[in-house]
């Protein structure tokens, strides 16, 4: 463990950006984990009001910050609406890792993450072995949303409803592509990500079907590792490099135009988080980074303003009602928000029905679902009403984790909407 000394020196590191907080109080009525408690601890302003003060060492708590750090959803709502243009999401994933150094990692978060995360081939082996003995500890609940629940009480599961993982993941179906292209002219480093590959692996088929339709070229290298966010956003930094370090020298190896990905959180971690970090890299490995993160594209932001993919003016008849749900990382990060509504009205058989709020969190936040499932679920319950009122049969989205809290969301309250990807809607137009 670090002297506490050093704590205080390498937070004082971030006092320029703390110090930008006016604490005018706006991220009060954005924060939907504040909506939720009231505490002003929960909230963008106390936090970095807290870590003011511990920076200064006018307070000797830093394990009681680092639980009103952790305490958050990362969900970048307090710093899309923040007039002062505070780095939040900067400041907390940056003093999360600085106390994380201070106090350690748990045995269990290095278990899970340097034992498991930063070493692809045995978490891929093992999450795989897991999934074939899964239906003995879980049953379905849903048929028409694919979710399970526990058949008698885990603690880890508790009381969700969840999707199980794929039999046969994604990585395994398809281990690598590398493809020329072909009158589309792009060529893509396609980047399916953890949930994508080992749970939702039909929407890497569905990506790869869509790129082939469209004469796209694929890179798609072998070995894959997370993009990392679970791990810096619970301090360990250690992680995090190895995490990026694997994924720069395996998409380096060859040329291409954009790496796409269907998951906004991937996209944004990819785009923002990485390039936020150059203290934790080499200068080369950093010019590799931005390099990768420049050409980083959500797939909904590459068909449509890349491809030019446009539902037209021309007249319909109404369709099945689909409702949308903005993910917080690809309006509020990454500003994709109209693209997937256009690939949507790209589908005749639906009809787009806005929901009240649907930039509104709904409650996931990866990490945060783990550790504060009650107000996860809690958040999330706005969500549900938003879903429900909207009377559409189908809800989509384009993030995977978000995917996972609706379908959670809807298979508890027993309604029959689907929740399918944006991808999917627009891909159901090539068939």
């Amino acid at each position: 463990m670090a002297d506490i000394q050093e704590l205080y020196r390498l937070l004082k590191e971030l006092e320029d950006q703390l110090a930008t907080c006016m604490k005018c109080g706006m991220c009060q009525a954005v924060c939907p984990l504040y909506a939720e408690t009231g505490r002003e601890t929960d909230v963008a302003r106390g936090k970095i009001a807290l870590l003011e003060f511990l920076a200064s060492q006018m307070l000797r708590d830093p394990e009681g910050v680092k639980d009103r750090l952790d305490k958050c959803l990362l969900c970048g709502s307090c710093a899309a609406n923040c007039p002062s243009g505070v780095k939040v999401l900067d400041i907390f994933l940056k003093a999360r890792a600085i106390i994380t150094s201070y106090q350690g990692l748990s045995r269990t978060k290095k278990i899970i993450f340097r034992g498991m995360l930063a070493r692809p081939g045995f978490f891929n082996k093992l999450l795989s072995l897991a999934a074939r003995f899964q239906g003995i500890f879980t049953k379905q609940a849903s048929q028409t949303l694919g979710s399970s629940c526990a058949r008698f009480k885990i603690p880890l599961l508790g009381n969700r409803h969840f999707v199980p993982l794929a039999q046969t993941p994604w990585h395994r179906l398809t281990p690598s592509l590398n493809t020329a292209p072909g009158s589309g002219k792009f060529k893509v480093a396609f980047f399916p990500g953890c949930l994508t590959d080992k749970i939702f692996p039909s929407l890497a088929k569905t990506a790869v079907k869509v790129f082939n339709h469209h004469q796209i070229g694929i890179f798609m290298p072998e070995g894959q590792a997370c993009c990392g966010i679970p791990a810096l956003a619970s301090g360990d930094k250690e992680t995090f490099i190895k995490l990026v370090t694997q994924n720069i020298a395996l998409f380096s190896k060859q040329s291409f135009d954009y790496l796409v990905t269907p998951c906004a959180t991937c996209t944004s971690t990819i785009k923002k988080v990485w390039p936020m970090m150059p203290e934790y890299f080499s200068r080369e490995t950093n010019e590799a980074i931005e390099k990768l993160a420049g050409v980083t594209l959500d797939i909904n932001a590459f068909l449509v303003d890349c491809l030019g993919i446009d539902p037209g003016q021309s007249e319909k008849t109404p369709g099945k009602p689909v409702t949308y749900h903005d993910p917080c990382h690809l309006k509020k990060s990454l500003g994709v928000s109209e693209q997937p509504r256009q690939l949507i009205r790209s589908n005749s058989n639906y009809t787009l029905k806005e929901m009240n709020e649907p930039d509104r969190c709904c409650g996931m936040g990866g990490s945060f679902n783990l550790m504060h499932y009650d107000i996860s679920q809690r958040i999330g319950t706005r969500k549900l009403r938003d879903i429900i009122d909207a009377e559409a049969k189908t809800v989509a989205t384009g993030c995977p984790a978000c995917m996972l809290q609706i379908i959670d969301l809807l298979s508890q309250e027993g309604r029959d909407i689907e929740v399918k990807h944006v991808l999917e809607i627009y891909a159901e137009t090539l068939d």
